[in-house]
């Protein structure tokens, strides 16, 4: 195992029901990294991260943290982990101060770390609010927060901009991008959105059935991505016919020719080919798969995340 792995699972899997909802997973998250866990509703990702924090017992597999095995050092590797699984949890009636000094008693830290933490999530303001008068991104502010309490080596984040609007958003991602850098922490992050998974991961694992499809650098899943030549003329038709006599492959795409692999030269000299033959180029445009054509290409299935 690499030293700066921090997460590592070897052919871990969980059945129920005699279906594998986890199957044989290979999780590999480095020091340093923002690693993006992405897949769909009902993928396996919210079962692995509890596997990972032990709250469900695998079927098969194992899991080492730290350099370290789950199943043999499971109180040491929890100290340096902090977590926000599926929803945050919190006493409504107490204040937002109030339920931090409940998990400060549970993980035994100093009063400075409860001033820090809320005031990295920016409820410093908000501290002395009862937790069911907060809004839904102030709630899962709050859930961050107690995550962040023992500021951990490694934070599990589950879904945690699930329900925000753009705004909240917009303010976890800072949050999270933020804390690798400041506090030296390893972030683990669950979700179906791709568009946030993408701005905000530096590697990424892309899971679909409880099976890891795709595991690497987020530039590594970029470099799979194929530029596309789109072409709009007066004609596409006969514009499609004289191509093809050419030498050159389109497809119909809506009111556009598709090319792959396509140089400069080529865009130039079909664009050329057909002015020469009276068919007027309307448009010319660049397209690139962004991640969610990576991802239905890498599943084979047409399914909304």
């Amino acid at each position: 195992m690499s030293a700066l792995a921090i997460v590592q699972t070897q052919n871990l899997t969980k059945t129920y029901g005699g279906m594998n909802r986890v199957n044989k997973l290979e999780l590999h998250v480095e020091e340093g990294e923002i690693y993006g866990f992405l897949g769909p509703n009902g993928a396996g990702k919210t079962t692995t991260l509890k596997m990972l924090l032990g709250l469900i017992k695998p079927s098969g597999g194992t899991v080492d943290m730290f350099g370290e095995s789950l199943s043999k050092h499971r109180r040491s590797i929890l100290k340096r982990t902090g977590s926000l699984i599926e929803s945050p949890s919190y006493y409504g009636h107490l204040t937002g101060l109030e339920n931090m000094r409940v998990m400060q008693r549970l993980r035994n830290v100093p009063d400075q770390n409860v001033d820090e933490a809320l005031r990295i999530v920016r409820l410093e303001n908000h501290k002395n609010k009862k937790a069911e008068q907060y809004s839904l991104g102030m709630k899962q502010r709050l859930g961050i927060a107690m995550a962040l309490l023992a500021f951990p080596k490694l934070l599990i984040l589950d879904e945690p901009t699930n329900g925000l609007d753009p705004a909240g958003i917009g303010e976890i991602r800072e949050l999270i991008q933020s804390l690798p850098a400041r506090y030296g922490m390893t972030i683990l992050l669950s979700s179906h959105l791709l568009s946030e998974i993408e701005q905000i991961a530096t590697s990424v694992g892309i899971i679909s059935e409880g099976n890891l499809l795709f595991q690497g650098s987020m530039s590594s899943l970029r470099a799979k991505s194929r530029t596309a030549i789109c072409l709009k003329t007066s004609d596409n038709a006969t514009a499609e016919r004289l191509l093809i006599t050419q030498g050159y492959s389109p497809v119909q795409s809506g009111s556009r020719l598709e090319f792959d692999n396509l140089e400069d030269t080529d865009v130039a000299e079909i664009n050329r080919l057909l002015v020469s033959h009276d068919i007027p180029v309307t448009r010319i445009e660049e397209r690139g798969k962004n991640l969610e054509d990576i991802f239905l290409e890498l599943t084979g299935k047409e399914r909304s995340l």
